[in-house]
């Protein structure tokens, strides 16, 4: 749904955060921007309810925070398609900013809408939901993603490249599909189903074409992330025709209405005439799983340290769910065996999109998590999705607190260390003030992504540290961090430790003064991009 609808006792708040000033060597070539080639990212004096003191400070505080950014039908980025290249490009600062400044760490930004690209690809035509009209390159020529991986980087957050697997026309395009579209290119494996179009995933051309696509942006792009969502075959939609979809948040149970079958007899009888002796069911979900296999197994190949998130629907399959639970089902629906790719290993994080109140019974936010938890039996990351953007203005409407609330129930699971908000347009309308609660309660300093072991775990080597008086602050000399992607470090204020994390090229940072109270020593690891982190190096006035 992160795209249809364009998811005890308490683990400790992170600490409040060190006042840091970028120095010499900054990461990548930003715009001027606080947070990219230096300035502020973090204000002093954010203190933490939980304060850290002593002579050692505690380990840094791992958390996954992160937030979609969609651009199908202009949900999120750009605002509008066609803004000329410096309207989206101030934008994308804008969200990212804001996210830095709320001390997110990760974007997950939509890439692929429908068979398309905010990217230059000779494999997809450009997106009309960038400039206007599918097909149609930037004027002047510039490379979104490369900017948004650069812009991310150098504010010391991951970004995960996020791809519809199957949709190739959304029912918002408004502009034809171009020549070198797979409905032109391919038609054979494209089908109308309703106001969409869709690859057949029975179709083994259509399964080829969503992996070329997906390894060829992990061979060219330094992203961090791969990124599925819930669509795989499509949410039905009511015979002989309506939009479908929405219908699922809110579903009781799996209908008794007629629905459209997805026209895919010609890939089925070709199996059937093959010898193949799974029923309809079983083999669509066969086609899911056998794609969603060769995506881990690709991007194992291709870069080890790239991780593959899924972002399913977040009811589990009817077999297996707690009592109470009700509504639709992904499994028979979708097509979709979520519990089936945990078990087998074939993702790095799932992002089951548990997108209802915490009261609401048949779909209990807290239930819905405890049974993903109970499906995780090879210690994947378990980072849900939460409806962020329910905070809106109708009757369903979430509070701001009911999302607070929520971080604070996935908190009290010992196995839960990470969440994804749909959709960063809510936080960056600080919708009744959600944005400042979480700030305030959720947020209070920077996190470190958790590590992912199963991928590698050796530590790269200590970096070198030396500090010396700066006239609004402490210098830290920073060396030494081959094979890092950040740099983590404590900061002592008085008694007080405070968190930062900076970008590892750069070989300098200032940590200014609090109100005339000087930082008098630090505490630095250097952090790799699978989330490893060194041994502790120390230096003090």
């Amino acid at each position: 749904m992160a795209a249809f609808l364009g998811a005890c006792t308490s683990t400790p708040h992170a600490p409040g955060a060190a006042a840091v000033n970028g120095g010499s060597g900054a990461a990548g070539a930003g715009s001027g921007t606080a947070g990219a080639a230096g300035g502020h990212v973090g204000q002093p004096g954010q203190v933490s309810s939980q304060q850290f003191s002593g002579e050692s400070p505690p380990a840094a505080p791992r958390e996954f925070r992160a937030a979609w950014v969609s651009t199908v039908a202009n949900i999120d980025w750009p605002s509008k398609s066609s803004l000329p290249p410096a309207r989206q490009q101030a934008e994308a600062i804008a969200i990212l900013d804001r996210a830095k400044s709320l001390h997110l760490n990760a974007i997950v930004l939509q890439v692929r809408p429908s068979a398309d690209a905010i990217y230059p690809s000779k494999l997809e035509p450009w997106s009309e939901f960038l400039t206007g009209q599918q097909g149609k390159a930037p004027e002047p020529a510039w490379d979104p993603l490369a900017f948004w991986i650069q812009q991310a980087h150098a504010r010391g957050m991951e970004l995960h490249a996020w791809f519809n697997p199957y949709r190739a026309r959304h029912s918002a395009a408004r502009t034809p599909n171009s020549r070198d579209h797979i409905a032109n290119t391919k038609p054979q494996v494209v089908r109308q189903y309703g106001k969409f179009q869709w690859m057949d995933p029975g179709e083994e051309a259509a399964a080829q074409q969503t992996l070329d696509v997906i390894l060829d942006v992990v061979r060219r792009y330094d992203i961090d992330g791969v990124h599925i969502d819930d669509y795989f075959y499509p949410y039905p939609i009511e015979a002989p025709g309506a939009n479908g979809g929405e219908a699922a948040l809110d579903a009781q149970s799996n209908g008794a209405k007629a629905e459209l079958d997805f026209p895919d007899s010609a890939a089925w009888q070709r199996y059937q005439q093959g010898g193949g002796t799974l029923d309809k069911a079983s083999w669509r979900r066969q086609n899911v799983n056998q794609l969603i296999e060769a995506i881990y197994g690709g991007i194992r190949k291709e870069k080890s340290w790239v991780r593959f998130g899924i972002s399913p629907f977040g009811i589990g399959r009817p077999d297996r769910r707690p009592p109470g639970i009700q509504g639709f089902s992904q499994y028979d629906k979708l097509y979709a065996d979520a519990e089936l790719w945990l078990q087998n290993g074939w993702l790095d994080y799932l992002a089951p999109q548990l997108y209802w109140p915490i009261a609401q019974q048949p779909q209990a936010f807290p239930v819905l998590l405890d049974y993903w938890l109970g499906q995780n039996k090879r210690g994947r990351h378990i980072w849900p999705g939460l409806y962020t953007s329910r905070i809106d203005d109708t009757a369903k409407s979430f509070t701001a607190e009911e999302i607070v609330q929520q971080v604070d129930v996935m908190r009290s699971r010992p196995n839960v260390n990470g969440h994804i908000h749909f959709s960063i347009a809510a936080l960056m309308q600080n919708r009744k003030g959600v944005t400042d609660q979480l700030k305030a309660t959720s947020y209070p300093g920077p996190a470190l992504v958790p590590a992912s072991p199963w991928l590698g775990s050796e530590a790269p080597p200590a970096p070198t540290v030396a500090v010396k008086r700066h006239a609004s602050g402490l210098a830290v000399a920073l060396g030494n961090v081959q094979r890092a992607s950040q740099v983590a470090i404590w900061a002592r204020y008085g008694e007080e430790w405070r968190f930062n994390v900076v970008p590892a090229g750069r070989s300098e940072v200032v940590l200014t003064d609090d109100n005339g109270v000087a930082a008098r020593s630090v505490v630095v690891s250097a952090v790799d991009r699978l989330g490893n982190e060194s041994p502790r190096v120390s230096a003090a006035l």
